[in-house]
């Protein structure tokens, strides 16, 4: 039996981060200085969606630790009513077999910003000076809105007049806000951009936003398993000061360079040694034909045509089913719509406390569950609209149910049915890219850190290659239809 504290033969620390900047540049620092250690290995699994998908992968045990905010913790995850310092956090923790420490020296809090030539012209200095201004339009980002200490605490705080506005993206309220399209934002203190876009972060007068101070959140066994990575990480206290890690982020928004660079730079300097020199600006085609073009591509056909397969053997005999029973097709068909329906963030959430861990088998799940209506429906539609006097021909011949469908009626159905195929296979091309979000790899891995830089050219690094495979996935298609449907019957 392996002694507690002795990690077993190939295991690894697996390190999870949120689809913002500065939490992938902290979740490669931990990633790195676990690797430094020379214990085990350490995997990242980057960009896990918001708060309640990467808490849901921590206490499944998909993940082993992630860098997390205090605030978060106090107010959206444990739903505290006052502010609670690090010892009680651990008390409330424990039975969750989950833990709070490493704190790396800097506050990220929340907070607003208006274009400072706007906020002078309105006389805007302070959130509660917000008030007086009805006519300001907002734009926050979908987690803001949503969270315990997010908006809508912060409206009954301070009495604002604004209706819950419309969510954007974290990345491109910057954007929106530059360009006159939204006057007022949500922020994290140490963003990269403030200074750029020449923001005014307005002070909380009311003391509303509770500390964010940046921790480790990490599976209490971690410890244990892992004594010398768990030194290593523990020497990251207080080492990150909050222009740090601005720096960093601006290194990574502002100055191109990848987010493990920055990271190993930092590390670097921690040790004395010298950080990369020159800037990692890359070009478009530099970045569509980086290193991880071929791992991302596998990802992506994996999730695509493994989650395809499983659901033709499922869906092609639901269609029949439902073509052959009137009473079945009503439950067949509306049970398969109604999946369809439910938004593909949510379902991936449901999935990762259902299969217990995050990554391909979840996201293969999901993928598997949307497919399932076109291919069941044009099953159904191929088998029922064949003509009346072809059945009724083909029983005057004799043949059984099993022989007439297989000689008969799949072969007159098979171009609906391949049509269905064809449709859910291409979904599943654009659906597999919001798979990333649970770290299941693929194209959409280069979009949500597009996003979060707010870097077009690394978006379109992944966008182009999935838009390539959709359009390479119907020629194929097409093919396929020409070689086994015969021409007469593709002419009918």
């Amino acid at each position: 039996m392996m002694a507690l504290g002795q990690a077993a033969l190939g295991d690894e620390i697996r390190i999870g981060s949120k689809r913002f900047t500065e939490s992938y540049i902290l979740g490669e620092i931990l990633t790195q200085s676990v690797v430094a250690a020379g214990e085990t290995s350490a995997a990242h699994k980057p960009g896990l969606g918001n708060t309640a998908i990467v808490f849901a992968a921590l206490k499944s045990g998909a993940i082993d630790a992630y860098p997390e905010y205090t605030g978060t913790i106090d107010k959206e995850i444990l739903k505290n009513a006052t502010v609670s310092d690090l010892a009680s956090l651990n008390r409330q923790l424990a039975p969750l077999g989950l833990g709070v420490a490493v704190p790396l020296g800097f506050n990220n809090t929340y907070a607003l910003a208006i274009r400072a030539d706007q906020a002078e012209k309105l006389g805007i200095k302070t959130l509660s000076d917000l008030a007086k201004h009805p006519e300001l339009r907002l734009g926050f980002s979908q987690e803001f809105i949503g969270r315990a200490d997010g908006w809508d605490g912060l409206k009954r705080a301070y009495g604002l007049p604004f209706a819950t506005p419309q969510g954007i993206d974290h990345g491109l309220a910057y954007d929106a806000i530059a360009n006159g399209q939204i006057d007022l934002t949500d922020i994290y203190a140490t963003d990269a951009k403030i200074e750029k876009f020449k923001l005014r972060v307005l002070p909380d007068d009311r003391s509303y936003f509770p500390a964010y101070e940046a921790v480790v959140f990490y599976r209490l066994d971690v410890a244990l398993r892992f004594p010398k990575s768990w030194t290593a990480l523990q020497r990251l206290t207080n080492t990150i000061a909050d222009r740090r890690m601005i720096h960093m982020n601006a290194e990574a928004e502002l100055n191109g360079k990848d987010f493990a660079t920055v990271a190993g730079d930092f590390l670097r300097e921690q040790r004395g040694a010298a950080a990369v020199r020159g800037s990692s600006k890359r070009g478009f085609w530099d970045k569509l034909f980086a290193e991880d073009f071929g791992r991302l591509t596998a990802q992506h056909l994996l999730l695509v045509f493994v989650s395809l397969a499983l659901s033709i053997i499922v869906a092609v005999p639901l269609g029949i089913w439902a073509a052959r029973s009137s009473a079945m097709a009503k439950w067949v068909l509306s049970l398969s719509g109604v999946i369809q329906t439910v938004p593909s963030l949510a379902l991936l959430a449901f999935l990762i406390p259902v299969f217990d861990r995050i990554g391909t088998l979840p996201a293969l799940a999901a993928l598997f569950l949307y497919a399932l209506l076109p291919i069941v429906r044009n099953t159904y539609a191929g088998l029922t609209q064949i003509p009346l006097s072809l059945r009724e021909s083909a029983s005057a011949l004799g043949l059984p149910a099993l022989p007439r469908l297989r000689l008969i009626e799949l072969p007159l159905a098979m171009g609906t049915i391949l049509a269905g195929i064809k449709t859910a296979a291409i979904i599943n091309v654009g659906t597999a890219t919001i798979a990333a979000f649970i770290g299941a790899g693929g194209y959409g891995e280069r979009i949500a850190q597009g996003l979060a830089l707010n870097d077009h050219e690394t978006l379109l690094a992944g966008a182009v290659p999935a838009a390539v495979l959709a359009l390479l996935v119907q020629w194929g298609f097409d093919g396929l239809e020409r070689w086994i449907i015969p021409a007469g019957l593709r002419a009918a």
